[in-house]
């Protein structure tokens, strides 16, 4: 299997397992601790454009590469703005951070990988 094909499938399972538990968090009302509202809704509908990286990577698309490091430099500002909401002292579920950590190295991975789409090949 190629490395996009393999950060495909990796894009579209994690991207199909945050749509089902933010939604089922913001719309079946699972409780899950205190979350930070604007990490969730980000990360639930980050989910849909982790499932759109994953099917353009399925096919080598360039615009998955740059999709990729979007949604990476996306994720890293959501990131920041949690560490600043938990440095003002606000109320927090403290596994978002280690969720987060999480996010942030899977889409580094899959935009080094990713990267390879935009650039010409070497001989």
């Amino acid at each position: 299997m190629s490395k996009f094909k393999t950060a495909a499938l990796i894009a579209i399972v994690f991207g199909l397992l945050t749509i089902f538990s933010g939604g089922s968090t913001l719309f079946a009302g699972l409780d899950m601790g205190t979350v930070v509202p604007f990490v969730l809704w980000f990360n639930f509908l980050a989910g849909f454009a982790y499932v759109t990286a994953g099917l353009g990577l399925w096919g080598e698309k360039p615009w998955a590469a740059r999709l990729s490091m979007l949604i990476t430099t996306a994720t890293l500002l959501v990131a920041f703005a949690f560490a600043i909401h938990v440095l003002r002292g606000l109320p927090y579920e403290p596994r978002t951070l280690g969720a987060l950590v999480f996010r942030c190295g899977v889409w580094l991975w899959i935009a080094w990988v990713a990267r390879s789409l935009t650039r010409p090949a070497l001989l």
